[in-house]
């Protein structure tokens, strides 16, 4: 079995691949740079047995993440605890894409994931936006390249902005509202919130089409991309960083 890890700004996710390459459980706990490798590798311990597994069961593990801070005390974790050598999807990782951008050292491992995974699954000709603590655009063209990116506010970043840039305003749950006609300050900040975040979704995605001159496919993934709803997104992928990280997975061992 193998355990595939997204550390990101805000949450750090796990996805447990079987051998058939199904994924079987997943668990999200909250990113934070003080926790020990203990701490961390009890919970690990803790989704395994969830699963009915041991750590004899798992066979590698592979990790993208955003956060370096966290990372010397997770990736002892899996050491400590599982006497494995996890891969970190990074410099020296074969990864079946090719980055043709400015820099392609500034590509974050969870995007460059996101977009073997959506290359894997789906094809070339495709808009990755994976909607987290940031929401980022990548386009990936029929040869697994990546062309291009954007990056802008995720859509929970600007709800908590605006609390803390406010004296009465308060953060407020992230939800899909019924209307646009709110009564109330809390549903007025939730349906500006949403459709403020829908119409840039939108507006983007009308942009990339009006300046890549071919055909393209839409994929979405991450924590919200279930809550915003709109024809412009073609999938909606919540596990597409974990077929990712298969996929580069397969190419390094």
């Amino acid at each position: 079995m193998l355990i595939a890890v997204d550390i990101g700004n805000t949450n750090i996710v796990m996805g447990f691949v079987d051998d058939d390459e199904r994924i079987i459980g997943t668990y999200r706990i909250t990113t934070k740079a003080n926790r020990t490798s203990d701490e961390y590798g009890l919970m690990l311990l803790q989704f395994l047995a969830l699963n009915e597994l041991k750590p004899a069961d798992v066979d590698d593990v592979i990790i993208a993440s955003v956060v370096p801070k966290v990372m010397h005390s997770f990736t002892s974790s899996i050491i400590k605890f599982l006497r494995l050598e996890p891969i970190v999807v990074g410099p020296g990782i074969k990864t079946g894409m090719n980055i043709r951008i400015d820099d392609p050292r500034s590509l974050g491992a969870d995007c460059l994931a996101d977009c073997a995974g959506a290359y894997a699954s789906y094809g070339g000709r495709v808009l990755v936006i994976d909607m987290g603590t940031a929401t980022t655009y990548n386009y990936v063209d029929a040869h697994a390249t990546i062309t291009c990116g954007l990056v802008t506010t995720g859509i929970r970043t600007a709800s908590e902005a605006l609390a803390s840039a406010t004296a009465q305003l308060p953060e407020v749950q992230i939800a899909r509202p019924t209307t646009i006609l709110a009564k109330n300050t809390t549903t007025a900040i939730q349906a500006g919130l949403y459709y403020d975040f829908l119409g840039g979704i939108e507006r983007i995605i009308t942009q990339f089409r009006r300046e890549i001159d071919e055909e393209f496919r839409v994929v979405a993934t991450g924590g919200l991309a279930r809550v915003i709803e709109t024809p412009m997104i073609d999938v909606v992928d919540p596990d597409l960083i974990f077929k990712g990280m298969l996929a580069i997975y397969r190419r390094n061992v």
